[in-house]
């Protein structure tokens, strides 16, 4: 196997009894990629992230990190990873400091004290670090969870979810500590998100996955220009009369989406067709189409925040 991808897979398959969670698998990622991961709930994501990480056995097919073969080295795929979980891991009855030390020595990191130094400034903890970790904020406690995943110099990060419940301030300076930390550590980023706009902010590439196979796999300009068209979109007085009456119509945010090929020449017939049935207009616009309407299209689903959904990757074998 040639080193060339971070991450390779072939025909990478899963079986939970009469259910096939990965679906012959093909994916391959580029060292230094933000590579994003998306897919509705059961589409396979946390499975495939799990066998990548060593947690679940393939059912068949091969998966390669950093070169290193997940199911025959598997202690050198797990030192050249970090993983940072959707659930909170840290101990909070510890400071962040103990954290990151207690962590480093489980990994026999080389000169501890410059490396936890390191990472606590790359998340500007630097002043925190002696302060008990029940103190934090959630995007402070956030992170910490990411510099403890950096500590032994991982490769390849996976990050689950990494902003969930976060407020949007706090999710937008995560954003910003992801890419600088790219850059700065050199290495690999596999995120799983239901933010779309984290995908469309962060990856240079993104998979999207349902029933246990990639169906579309390209940058998020690439995606949406698969789309030819845009959406129109009213706030109306009757939300399901309008629906019911136009074509290509769903309700989104609480007003009325409408998928059309080109809104200058639909605009005025759906004006016209929600007077005739007597539904008032509020507001319209027009809307260049979105990765979210590029996974509706692929899915025939939205995806969800789910913030009680629990990941197989701390939990059990369901996603």
């Amino acid at each position: 196997m040639i080193d060339v991808y971070a991450i390779e897979t072939e025909n990478l398959r899963k079986e939970f009894k009469n259910i096939v969670a990965v679906d012959d698998l093909n994916l391959k990622v580029n060292k230094g990629e933000i590579f994003g991961l998306l897919g509705p709930n059961g589409a396979g994501k946390t499975t495939t992230i799990s066998m990548l990480c060593t947690i679940l056995k393939p059912t068949s097919g091969k998966a390669f990190v950093n070169g290193y073969d997940v199911v025959k080295e598997q202690d050198k795929v797990r030192k050249s990873i970090g993983i940072v979980f959707q659930d909170p891991s840290l101990d909070d009855r510890l400071t962040a400091r103990e954290n990151l030390e207690m962590h480093a020595s489980l990994y026999g990191v080389k000169e501890k004290k410059q490396r936890i130094k390191e990472v606590l400034e790359l998340v500007e903890l630097t002043e925190k670090a002696d302060m008990l970790v029940k103190t934090f904020s959630g995007g402070m406690k956030r992170r910490l969870e990411i510099a403890r995943g950096l500590v032994h110099h991982p490769e390849v990060l996976f990050l689950d979810e990494p902003t969930l419940g976060l407020d949007p301030q706090t999710r937008a300076h995560i954003w910003d500590y992801i890419r600088d930390l790219a850059k700065k550590e050199n290495i690999t980023i596999i995120l799983t998100t239901h933010y779309m706009e984290e995908a469309d902010s962060l990856c240079d590439r993104i998979a999207i996955i349902d029933h246990g196979k990639i169906i579309a796999c390209d940058t998020s300009e690439k995606l949406k220009k698969t789309l030819k068209g845009e959406s129109i979109i009213l706030k109306v007085s009757d939300n399901k009369k309008a629906e019911k009456y136009l074509d290509n119509a769903k309700v989104f945010d609480g007003k009325i989406a409408v998928y059309v090929k080109n809104a200058e020449k639909e605009i005025t017939k759906i004006l016209f067709k929600l007077k005739r049935h007597k539904i008032d207009v509020y507001e319209v616009s027009i809307r260049k189409p979105s990765l979210n309407d590029v996974f509706l299209a692929l899915t025939g689903r939205e995806i969800r925040d789910e913030e009680n959904n629990k990941k197989l990757i701390r939990r059990g074998p369901w996603s």
